[in-house]
């Protein structure tokens, strides 16, 4: 098959999405329509704030659908009148039976993660969480379950000591676009071979999930391990930030943690006592030792270092966090 033979519908929302998007059209490839997010009020203006993928196709002149509902018969009609042979989504909704095979050629999705392993909405996020040293990216068919299609490539990336979610996820993000490409011309030269994720489960101790992330599951239990209490905070930063409860005996306030240092040592404090460090640091005792606070975000200021937080707290030693 010939490059000019396939016609593509892109469907993705985030920045995550637009690197392959871009290295598809920068490769010559047909993007003939992509279909996004609808637009949404966002900020305390309530401006009106484009999807990164609908942002960069105006860009470019890809034509933007915006469906509310996948399954309405409006949106299936103006689908089908492009014609494509092939879908490409990558970080975008569950697709309906309807959607996914309307395709001749199929439709593949990249995921963040070494599947059948961290199947869901947040992979990049609990790998790190779970204190990973390596992960990566797969392209798969869809079907009717999430993230379970058969295999059509994969890569695997390392996980750095000092990786958090926002650098590993900038990675992905470009080693994922080339594996989108990889995908489109295996699928182009007709070489397909794939493999099935049920042969890869059972060969496997237990399933790691990757579910949905709320604020709930950013909150730091001080009373958790340095390793664990770290990975965490490394998994969420910059976004959407593991988060504790400054407090004493007035007031409390919610403080989120970006960078932190672990520091393993036998103690007899209790959890979440503050320690001021000399000349600028400060950090928290934990089960098995102490997490140093590198960086963090007082509500309703500026995220900053420790030492310029510490600038204003004279009397840390009377809070404590929970």
């Amino acid at each position: 098959m010939n490059k000019e033979d396939l016609r593509i519908v892109f469907m993705g929302t985030p920045e995550f999405a637009t690197a392959p998007l871009k290295a598809l059209l920068d490769a010559g490839y047909s993007v003939v329509a992509a279909v996004t997010a609808p637009d949404k009020k966002a900020g305390r203006g309530q401006q009106i704030r484009f999807s990164p993928v609908k942002e960069f196709c105006l860009e470019r002149q890809v034509p933007v659908l915006q469906p509310e509902k996948l399954k309405a018969d409006e949106f299936l009609t103006e689908l089908a009148s492009y014609r494509a042979n092939l879908f490409i989504v990558v970080a975008f909704r569950m697709l309906p039976e309807k959607v996914w095979a309307m395709p001749e050629l199929g439709t593949f999705n990249l995921h963040a993660s070494l599947l059948p392993q961290y199947r869901g909405a947040a992979p990049i996020n609990y790998a790190i969480i779970n204190g990973e040293t390596k992960t990566g990216l797969t392209t798969f068919f869809l079907e009717q379950e999430i993230d379970t299609g058969n295999i059509l490539l994969t890569k695997e990336l390392e996980i750095g000591e000092e990786d958090d979610f926002g650098n590993l996820h900038d990675r992905m993000m470009l080693e994922g676009a080339e594996l989108v490409l990889k995908t489109v011309k295996l699928i182009q030269d007709e070489r397909v071979e794939t493999i099935q994720q049920d042969l890869l489960a059972s060969s496997l101790d237990s399933m790691k999930p990757a579910p949905k992330i709320f604020p709930a599951d950013c909150k730091i239990n001080w009373n958790r391990s340095c390793m664990e209490i770290h990975n965490l905070i490394r998994g969420l930063s910059p976004f959407p930030a593991a988060w504790t409860i400054l407090k004493n005996d007035q007031e409390e306030r919610i403080l989120k943690v970006y960078k932190s240092r672990v520091e393993l040592m036998p103690h007899d404090l209790a959890s979440g006592t503050l320690l001021r460090m000399k000349p600028a640091g400060m950090k928290v005792a934990c089960s098995d030792g102490f997490i140093h606070l590198i960086e963090l975000q007082q509500s309703g200021k500026k995220r900053m270092p420790a030492q310029d937080f510490l600038a204003g707290f004279k009397d840390l030693e009377s809070w404590h966090l929970e």
